[in-house]
């Protein structure tokens, strides 16, 4: 069982005097309200609903956000990162300490090896052995969706169509920004190129022919033109610098990508791999649940992403940029730069071959990581995207208001 899940840890027994405690390496109180209805208030002329103020602890080697008391968050507070200090040196009564190390927020200096204290230690090392800013960490520690319908928030908050988001969110800011300028200087227009052609072809794709299989061939160099190693330079015995199509931060390519296949000639239908160095494919454990499903619940519901002949999950191996950038406040934007740098290199490659792309972040993240196996730490899903063949009719409504992909017809 990989140490970043903790199903089944023991809880933590009752402290021993002679253990010494450290806080954790990242952690963040947010002050948050919570409303509940209570019949009590409605009763007594209120309008029933009831706001509580209360604290949360984020800690991004941990799943999600703890509930503190005042008394535990002004304790977390005088307790150091780095140094292990007896307790009692703090005020920490024994029924604190206990409490905050099942938490995960105080660790143990030593603890049993199955115990939820020895997950939690060394999660926390892993974070930190990672260089991640703390402000980055907690930013992508929780963002991560579980088991999010993104089509049915939308279509619930009345946000589904442009009509929609207009009546709901009132008038969006100005899609071109003005502040008042002096008369503006006209630019000539040049003229248009074959590669002008390609990018006013380039669309996001919302319909699938899942009636068509992805020849190999394309496949393959899709593959090698968006994530392949182009070329690599050798810098000592264990440092190797890749040349790929698409910009990288300390020219580091973090980013791997983790396919699903459905539809392409000569690769069965499931997970993988691709090795950028070696341009091939490392199978991985079919998903629990059909993978139908798999790709639904990864895309947040959103069907019109589902029939692409293949998905690929964006997943940064954060450790390696944070070895150059440790700490950096920079450090994650630049690998949430270089996804978006991949996936217009997706996009223009499918369209030049003809074929459809789309790119999406209402992703379940934490799914994709169980499915595919992930350390949360230490890697994570950015985005998913996917290419394959578009199809013969627009179901989905597209952007394409230039009609160069959809021939308007009648």
């Amino acid at each position: 069982m990989p140490i970043w899940q903790d199903d089944g840890a023991v809880p933590v027994k009752s402290e021993s005097p002679t253990v010494r405690i450290r806080r954790c390496e990242v952690v963040l109180f947010e002050p948050r309200e919570t409303v509940e209805f209570q019949l009590q208030s409605l009763l007594s002329g209120g309008n029933g609903m009831v706001r509580s103020l209360g604290w949360m602890a984020l800690a991004p080697h941990l799943d999600g956000p703890v509930p503190v008391s005042p008394r535990q968050r002004d304790l977390l507070g005088v307790l150091g990162p780095s140094q292990w200090v007896w307790a009692d040196s703090i005020g920490m009564h024994g029924d604190e300490q206990a409490a905050l190390v099942d938490a995960g927020l105080v660790l143990l200096e030593q603890s049993e090896t199955d115990s939820t204290a020895a997950v939690h230690l060394a999660n926390d090392q892993r974070l930190r052995d990672s260089h991640w800013h703390p402000l980055a960490a907690i930013l992508h520690a929780f963002t991560r969706w579980d088991a999010v319908d993104a089509v049915k928030n939308t279509v619930d908050g009345g946000t589904d169509t442009a009509k929609g988001m207009r009546e709901v969110l009132g008038p969006p800011p100005a899609n071109t920004a003005t502040r008042g300028e002096v008369e503006a200087i006209v630019l000539p227009h040049t003229e248009p190129t074959e590669f002008d052609a390609l990018l006013l072809r380039r669309a996001t794709c919302r319909n699938f022919d899942d009636s068509r299989v992805l020849p190999l061939p394309m496949f393959t160099r899709m593959l090698a033109r968006v994530f392949g190693a182009q070329s690599q330079v050798r810098v000592g015995p264990d440092l190797v610098f890749h040349k790929k199509n698409s910009p990288s931060g300390g020219g580091l390519h973090p980013i791997e990508a983790y396919l699903v296949v459905q539809n392409v000639d000569g690769v069965r239908p499931g997970l993988y791999r691709y090795r950028a160095d070696s341009h091939d494919l490392v199978p991985l454990p079919d998903p629990e649940r059909p993978l139908r499903d798999f790709i639904m619940e990864s895309v947040g519901q959103q069907h019109w992403f589902a029939n692409a002949h293949c998905l690929v999950a964006l997943v940064p191996r954060f450790d390696r940029t944070f070895w150059k950038y440790r700490r950096h406040a920079k450090g994650y934007r630049v690998v949430t730069l270089e996804a978006g740098h991949l996936s217009q290199t997706l996009y223009l490659s499918a369209t030049d071959l003809g074929l459809g792309a789309f790119i999406t972040g209402a992703i379940n993240e934490k799914h994709l990581e169980r499915g595919f196996g992930l350390d949360p730490i230490r890697q994570g899903a950015l985005a998913v995207c996917g290419f394959g063949w578009r199809g013969q009719h627009m179901q989905t409504a597209e952007l394409d208001p230039l009609e160069q992909v959809w021939q308007r017809v009648g």
